[in-house]
């Protein structure tokens, strides 16, 4: 039979001891410094899984974050409507329009497959986690929370110093530069409805019958 090997190391009575004396003994004399939150935020790391933020225009209701969630925590409802044809002679398109959009995040465990699989970039992951609740059936976001959300997400950082702009930029921007435009044009028409309502506005005055053209007459 082989002998067994021998401990290189002599170990005395209460050495274990003696060893964790001395880690608190170390830990002791190290400053603490605690967290004042939350008067004083922590420093995240950008990409940090705190709560999915909503770009709804981006959204088609393809329906595939809901399919591929595990736990079933997304919730959509929807409606279809006729979309005119865009040249003259063209078919009318039926498009989905989005009703409703919500995550439960009392089921939800952050896994981010609905960000992987959504295939035109309509949901992101932003740092915000201060969404607690004190009753848990709160804790079912709709899409104007997912929204305000969305504008917290920070932007990728470029992966080519000279590279072009994402599309989906582009697209957010000329959305938003639609919206805008049509809001404006909303706003002049009612200012224009609403002075055209006051009673002092001026009233365009009838033409005297000398100044009249006959029948003939160029001017």
């Amino acid at each position: 039979m082989t002998a067994s090997p021998q401990p290189s190391g002599r170990s005395f009575p209460g050495s274990g001891l003696a060893k964790g004396l001395a880690v608190t003994l170390r830990t002791m004399t190290k400053k603490t410094v605690t967290a004042q939150y939350p008067h004083v935020q922590p420093d995240l790391p950008p990409r940090t899984r705190g709560v999915i933020g909503l770009f709804e225009e981006n959204c088609t209701v393809c329906m595939l974050c809901a399919r591929e969630c595990p736990d079933w925590c997304i919730y959509i409802d929807s409606h279809k409507e006729t979309v005119p044809p865009a040249a003259p002679g063209g078919r009318e398109r039926s498009r989905n329009v989005l009703d409703r959009f919500a995550i439960d995040f009392s089921l939800c465990m952050y896994c981010g497959i609905c960000i992987e699989v959504c295939p035109f970039d309509a949901l992101f992951w932003s740092p915000e986690f201060e969404y607690a609740e004190t009753d848990i059936r709160d804790l079912t976001h709709e899409r104007d929370k997912l929204r305000e959300w969305m504008w917290t997400v920070p932007a990728p950082p470029a992966l080519v110093p000279a590279a072009e702009e994402p599309k989906e930029y582009g697209a957010a921007r000329k959305s938003a530069d639609r919206i805008a435009a049509q809001q404006a044009a909303e706003a002049a028409e009612a200012a224009a409805a609403a002075e055209a309502a006051q009673p002092g506005s001026p009233q365009p005055q009838p033409q005297p019958e000398s100044d009249r053209p006959e029948d003939g007459d160029a001017r």
